[in-house]
């Protein structure tokens, strides 16, 4: 994989960006709340104004028309840059859907929007319906009043990343039941300030990122819906690509960080007269972290190529795997890095807790690793 002399050009702005912005503790501290919060949305509109935010996206809705390569470059350096960008992954998400399925109108509106900064959020996990998406109950049935057609949603969704940053929310509700769980599924677009939508935050170890959300007699016009009545799950599976390789593309720049940080330790670090990074066992740990983001690095920016080549042609494998492969990667450098660290690994003062922190869930988002090798398993007929 060689990256075009604009696609290094594009990196290296990226990166002195986030060097400049946010390139020490006490900058992305004040641009977190000490870390508890993981978008700023000054930053992210100043990067959209770059035209950043909008490199994959089509010309006529303000993007630079770029492809998944492109994508990928901005995750990986934002991620090694540790940019609190957290508004970013599900509004790309969110984008593909609307680009493949969406009315000119929607399209105009959502797109435009990502591209001038804005975020969007996908909601999907419901307490009962995590691997098992289809198995969803939140409701959406049509009705027609003195004031027309239009749809009333009822119900729950868990685990809705952004969605308190959110302008505009995709839902994936049921509109109908039949002998396959997968039909009857339906995308709707939901303005994140809709009567009868309560968004209420989830604390976890990673400061602000994901929400439950309350569906009560929520009422969304007749044109909310996004694509076709009954197809929510076909289009859900034709966006799968984009998820689950830019999950791996942001893990890799986040394995990346966690490499730098070790290396720089352990090249500083003394004990027994000399830098810890001169033992074997240490060198030799190096080596080996060094040889698998590099591989990770080959297969997200492959995969990416494969999707640009022909974007309407799924790839399970390839995508499982790079998810797979980058985030289980992602998550060994960390925890090995905490090691090699010692006690300054697991101390907030270092960023190494943050590392593990983000590794650690990256391999339960977007589909664990356990369903990545049970898709993996599946395109082989097994």
């Amino acid at each position: 994989m060689t990256l075009t002399s604009e696609q290094q050009d594009f990196a290296a702005s990226v990166a002195e960006f986030c060097r400049r912005e946010c390139g020490t503790r006490e900058q992305r501290d004040a641009l977190t709340g000490g870390g508890r919060e993981t978008h700023h949305d000054g930053l992210y509109r100043t990067m959209a104004q770059l035209g950043w935010i909008g490199a994959g996206l089509p010309t006529e809705f303000g993007g630079a028309d770029g492809g998944m390569v492109d994508i990928c470059v901005f995750l990986e350096e934002t991620a090694r840059g540790m940019a609190p960008l957290g508004g970013f992954t599900t509004s790309i998400i969110v984008a593909e859907a609307y680009r493949r399925f969406g009315s000119p109108e929607q399209r105009k509106l959502v797109l435009g929007g990502i591209a001038d900064g804005e975020v969007a959020a996908i909601a999907m996990s419901e307490p009962e319906a995590g691997s098992d998406v289809a198995a969803l109950s939140c409701r959406a049935e049509r009705r027609t009043d003195q004031h027309g057609d239009h749809w009333v949603v009822n119900g729950q969704k868990t685990w809705c990343s952004n969605a308190h940053i959110a302008n505009t929310i995709l839902l994936v509700a049921r509109t109908s039941s039949g002998k396959d769980k997968h039909d009857g599924l339906t995308m709707f677009q939901v303005p994140a300030d809709t009567d009868g939508l309560r968004i209420n935050g989830i604390d976890t170890m990673g400061g602000r990122e994901v929400n439950d959300l309350y569906f009560t007699d929520c009422v969304l016009p007749e044109d909310a819906v996004v694509g076709q009545v009954g197809a929510g799950w076909r289009q859900l599976m034709a966006g799968l690509n984009l998820e689950r390789l830019i999950l791996a593309a942001g893990m890799l720049g986040t394995a990346q960080r966690a490499f730098d940080d070790t290396l720089a330790y352990i090249r500083e670090r003394q004990q027994f007269g000399r830098p810890i990074g001169t033992f074997q066992t240490i060198r030799h740990r190096i080596a080996d972290l060094a040889t698998e983001i590099e591989c990770c690095r080959l297969l997200v920016y492959r995969v990416a190529e494969l999707v640009d080549e022909d974007p309407d042609r799924l790839r399970p494998r390839e995508a499982s795997m790079a998810k797979l492969k980058v985030t289980e990667t992602a998550k060994r450098v960390a925890l090995e890095g905490m090691q090699m660290m010692g006690g300054y690994g697991y101390a907030t003062e270092y960023d190494m807790q943050r590392h593990v922190r983000s590794t650690l869930v990256s391999t339960v988002y977007g589909g664990t690793s356990e369903i990545q090798r049970d898709i993996i398993g599946k395109t082989y007929g097994l």
